[in-house]
């Protein structure tokens, strides 16, 4: 090994993702506790020779943070550096769990305008991978980014935003949804606002009824979200709109009842007897479709947003043009119907308003998304595999993050400014340090 490292290096265990379907074995685990400590971590594995990938939580459901060489661990780069509360920012270690994050801009008066629906990974492999959450006019986690530190493949730390030279806003305008392709980043500035109040209006609603009003639910409502159970005519919209207040949690029995025994307990159950007898599966969709009911609670932000979710599962998303939404989620229903599919998981439906990243899937279009899930363990491919050729036919690009068999020559296709990022990875990793199987896969050679 070239040199000693002052970074805390062990021989590494096996790795694995959230949902168990991905692993790696990589030579050695680095765990930096400052940017520079990472930039020496990459300088040594490029002179041994070794790729290089961090990986955070593990939330996402492909192989973008397998390597077989270091193995980057952000458990040490954790915490806030710095609020402006003047020009409304907050700068934070790249390892940060987004819910210590949402968790210390509380404390502070401060939140994040739009959020995902969970909140375990860490800021970097959120952004990385184009986590987003649904907004009629506040988009992805990445485009709240106002500026970036990442460590380049020469071991060079490097600062961009939209406001410095063309090079600096190029890689801000990459790296935001930056796969990992084009260096390891160590910390986000993220633009913040004082923290308010949302209403959330939780209401079961028919499929008819949800599609045919889809338009307008969606320009009525500052985040519009819904949930169709296969097999069952049923759904479950959620509407959260920003309130004067006061704040009027949910109470702590139906809170219980709604979010862990019915969305997590029960639900657990459930899809465990689906896996075991998948005849029974229709009649199970029945029932949970039916279990959750109408309620409305105000709450600060990351209590509106986000949601445990303790039932591990298999999952597949796609972002297609707004307009199409109705019309794709119509033919996936269709799908199900005339197939012996049999689909224990809700699909969800969002939405994100344009944004100007270069591989974001909402990148230079309204978008619709629709996510598909199964129980961990349950055969998955058909299913993915049939709704996947639905979502291709309506120009749909794949969530980095999650199941998917699409190409660089397909992405190529879908997103115009893919040859813009792919140039600025030639120029930045030319020897391919941050390179692996699923890169090699996505963005080409």
């Amino acid at each position: 090994m070239a040199g000693t490292s002052r970074t805390a290096s062990r021989t590494a265990n096996t790795w694995r993702n959230w949902a168990g379907n991905v692993t790696a074995r990589p030579v050695r685990e680095v765990m930096p506790a400052s940017a520079e400590e990472l930039a020496e971590a990459v300088r040594e594995a490029a002179a041994d020779g070794l790729k290089v990938k961090p990986a955070g939580t593990g939330h996402s459901f492909t192989a973008a943070a397998v390597t077989d060489g270091v193995l980057i661990r952000p458990d040490l780069l954790t915490g806030i550096r710095q609020i402006d509360r003047a020009a409304g920012t907050v700068t934070v270690e790249a390892g940060t769990p987004l819910k210590r994050l949402n968790v210390a801009l509380a404390r502070e008066g401060l939140s994040l305008t739009n959020m995902g629906d969970i909140m375990e990974q860490t800021v970097a492999g959120a952004t990385s991978t184009g986590t987003h959450g649904t907004g009629r006019d506040s988009a992805a986690t990445a485009a709240q980014i106002l500026a970036m530190e990442l460590v380049l493949a020469d071991g060079s730390l490097l600062t961009c935003s939209d406001k410095g030279t063309a090079e600096e806003r190029a890689v801000f305008a990459a790296a935001r949804v930056g796969i990992g392709a084009l260096g390891v980043v160590t910390a986000i500035t993220f633009a913040v606002e004082p923290l308010f109040l949302l209403t959330a209006r939780e209401e079961p609603m028919s499929f008819d009824r949800v599609t045919a009003g889809f338009d307008a639910l969606h320009a009525e409502n500052e985040h519009f979200e819904f949930y169709w159970f296969p097999h069952t005519g049923n759904c479950n919209t959620k509407r959260n709109n920003r309130s004067a207040g006061p704040a009027a949690p949910p109470g702590r029995v139906s809170a219980w009842v709604e979010d862990e025994l019915l969305s997590n307990g029960v639900f657990q159950v459930a899809c465990s007897v689906g896996r075991a007898f998948p005849a029974a599966v229709p009649a199970i969709a029945k029932v949970s479709s039916r279990a959750l009911s109408a309620r409305t609670y105000t709450d600060i932000p990351y209590k509106v947003f986000t949601s445990p979710r303790r039932v591990r599962f298999m999952e597949m998303e796609y972002a297609v043009p707004r307009e199409a939404a109705v019309t794709a989620l119509r033919e996936v229903k269709a799908l199900i119907e005339r197939s012996p599919l049999r689909v224990s998981f809700p699909v969800e439906v969002r939405t994100a308003p344009a944004d100007d990243i270069t591989l974001s899937t909402a990148s230079g279009r309204d978008t619709a998304y629709i996510a598909v899930h199964l129980y961990r363990g349950t055969p998955y491919q058909a299913y993915f595999t049939a709704v996947e050729r639905i979502m291709i036919a309506h120009g749909g690009r794949p969530h980095w993050g999650k199941v998917h068999t699409r190409d660089a020559e397909y992405l190529a296709g879908v997103y115009p400014r893919f040859a813009e990022f792919t140039a600025l990875r030639d120029r930045l990793d030319p020897q391919r340090l941050f390179a692996n199987d699923y890169l090699r896969r996505v963005l080409g050679e």
